[in-house]
């Protein structure tokens, strides 16, 4: 047990807060991740705990335990259906439509995806739409099933975004949340400066709880992960493209050469200065090409407005220098080799030692600063 020196907060770990809440350790970790026991950040370690204030809150409840024991129960497809009374066939049919969203998703041993859900969830779907339970399917549910329609990986992603979202304040953790939706060659097409991205890789959150260990498996879970719909990449590259624009207004990424590791310098084009950092985002956004609206989807975090990408960088001009001389008689022709670059190679080498001289001097640079739940 620790002391906040701040706010003078009581906090325990995590572990000893879940035997405090009854709770086993999937429970206690699902509890956190739906926001029903709300943790704060300790120290500089990434982890966090859960404040004394807290536990004495949930343990005030009325139905405590077994009421909160309930909100965090998780089913299988197998329970699932029998809360519902009907098959497991038609429960599958029924969250590939997305009328149960999943909270977890684990492989078994034959590398098969097992889909879990929230019980309460369940049980309410079964009130809201009793007519789904019984009787042929309706005509717009069958014909998506028959093109092989699948929203469980889509909704579980936007389940487990608006957690990542909720957990943190921070624009550029929010940034990074956005972009571990998204295959990073979609992350470097909408984030075009490298100490960007690499800024936004230090903030990436870890992967979900009970990633498989093997390689082919963990491919397969790694997958999951990543937005793969088209109508769902366009959606999380524009909201990626708007919370930069945020992160970048509220405070600009750290580069080699600025102060602190976050500011710029004076001059244009030095080191610890983005390009383009004297004009704002939107106002180059503004010449750049209109995007196509995007088909709204509940499940995805609303979007504010539509940014249209950054144009293209001007790519730089190499000067070139003079033809090598030919070889001396008596001796073999050298191989032949592309023309040497001495004025690109010594603007490569400062940059180079700028950047090993800004990682050096920058204290703590590779540690994770937001701790995620």
């Amino acid at each position: 047990m620790t002391v906040d020196e701040g706010a003078r907060t009581v906090t325990v770990t995590p572990g000893r807060a879940a035997q405090e809440l009854e709770l086993g350790r999937d429970e206690f970790r699902l509890a956190v991740q739906l926001g029903l026991v709300r943790t704060v950040p300790a120290g500089e370690g990434g982890r966090r705990r859960v404040a004394r204030c807290e536990l004495d809150r949930l343990r005030a409840a009325p139905d405590f335990p077994a009421g909160l024991r309930d909100r965090v129960r998780a089913v299988g497809t197998a329970e699932a259906a029998a809360l519902l009374e009907i098959t497991p066939e038609r429960f599958t049919r029924l969250a590939r439509t997305g009328h149960v969203s999943p909270v977890r998703f684990s492989l078994n041993r034959y590398r098969a995806v097992v889909w879990t859900y929230l019980a309460e969830e369940v049980a309410e779907f079964g009130l809201v739409c009793p007519a789904l339970l019984t009787g042929r399917l309706p005509i717009e549910l069958r014909e998506r099933l028959a093109a092989h329609e699948d929203l469980r990986p889509r909704n579980w992603r936007a389940r487990r975004l608006g957690a990542l979202l909720r957990a943190t304040d921070d624009p550029w953790a929010q940034a990074a949340a956005m972009a571990s939706m998204l295959d990073p060659v979609q992350v470097a097409e909408v984030v075009d400066d490298p100490y960007e991205r690499a800024h936004l890789d230090r903030l990436r959150p870890p992967a979900p709880p009970g990633m498989p260990v093997q390689a082919a498996a963990r491919d397969i879970a790694e997958r999951l992960t990543r937005a793969d719909d088209p109508d769902e990449i366009l959606w999380h590259r524009m909201s990626l493209a708007l919370a930069l624009d945020e992160a970048r207004t509220e405070q600009p990424a750290p580069y080699p050469g600025g102060s602190g590791g976050s500011g710029r310098s004076g001059r244009s084009g030095e080191a610890g200065e983005r390009p383009g950092a004297g004009v704002p985002v939107r106002t180059l956004r503004r010449s750049a090409l209109a995007v196509a609206p995007v088909r709204a989807v509940p499940p995805l975090p609303p979007l504010l407005s539509v940014p249209p990408p950054l144009p293209s960088a001007v790519p730089v001009a190499w000067t070139s220098a003079p033809a090598p001389a030919p070889a001396p008689a008596g001796r073999p022709a050298a191989i032949d080799r592309p023309p040497s670059r001495p004025a690109a190679r010594t603007r490569l080498l400062d940059r180079l030692r700028r950047r090993r001289a800004a990682v050096a001097g920058r204290a703590g640079g590779r540690k994770r600063p937001v701790s995620w739940p």
